[in-house]
């Protein structure tokens, strides 16, 4: 399923949940009884915030020219155009389009604005794209988190070394699983603030 999963602190509990899971049941299609393992991948994401853009009047520069080119006496005399350098990101726009100064200016914000949101639309998807690889992995079984084995009635948490009954746990009855990957991350940080302040 793909979409939204709301309620409180979701994002923080199910995220224990990305991973490699693995299946071992015998189907009933099975005459001689052989365990089929197969693999589903799960990845847990936070909802990207909207994209929000915010330009400071101290990085960009503003200049005018003369537009020159066709359009009468007005666009070789006066200046009209507007050239709009940000510097943060590097971005130029050079505005002639409209026949006066200001309307350039404001067409020319509008662009970098554009132009702007794009930029961090692109990060954010690239973001996403890494979150997912990170969490997914290859895909393979050997990346696996859990296994739900039918045949013993388990399931295996193999980050946690632990089992957990299988019926529990297709039943919604998710909570000593999260409390333990909770409880496992936290004494790992934990530990890593430890030797970080030791060394």
């Amino acid at each position: 399923r793909d979409g939204p999963i709301r309620g409180e602190s979701v994002f923080s509990k199910l995220k224990f949940e990305s991973g490699v899971h693995r299946v071992q049941r015998v189907p009933a299609t099975e005459s001689q009884g052989r365990v089929h393992t197969s693999t589903a991948t799960l990845a847990i994401m936070p909802e990207v915030d909207d994209v929000e853009i915010k330009i400071d009047a101290k990085d960009i520069t503003m200049t005018t020219a003369r537009s020159g080119g066709a359009g009468g006496q007005n666009v070789n005399k006066v200046e009209t155009a507007c050239d709009l350098m940000h510097h943060p990101t590097g971005i130029r726009i050079f505005c002639t389009q409209a026949r006066t100064q200001l309307a350039n200016k404001e067409l020319a914000m509008q662009l970098l604005r554009a132009k702007l949101f794009e930029l961090e639309q692109e990060k954010q998807a690239s973001e996403i794209r890494e979150q997912r690889l990170m969490q997914v992995g290859t895909g393979g079984r050997s990346e696996k988190i859990r296994t739900y084995n039918w045949k013993d009635s388990r399931c295996t948490d193999h980050r946690l070394g632990q089992n957990f009954n299988l019926d529990k746990v297709l039943g919604g009855e998710l909570e000593p699983v999260i409390a333990a990957c909770i409880a496992m991350d936290e004494k790992e940080k934990l530990e890593a603030m430890a030797k970080e302040a030791m060394g």
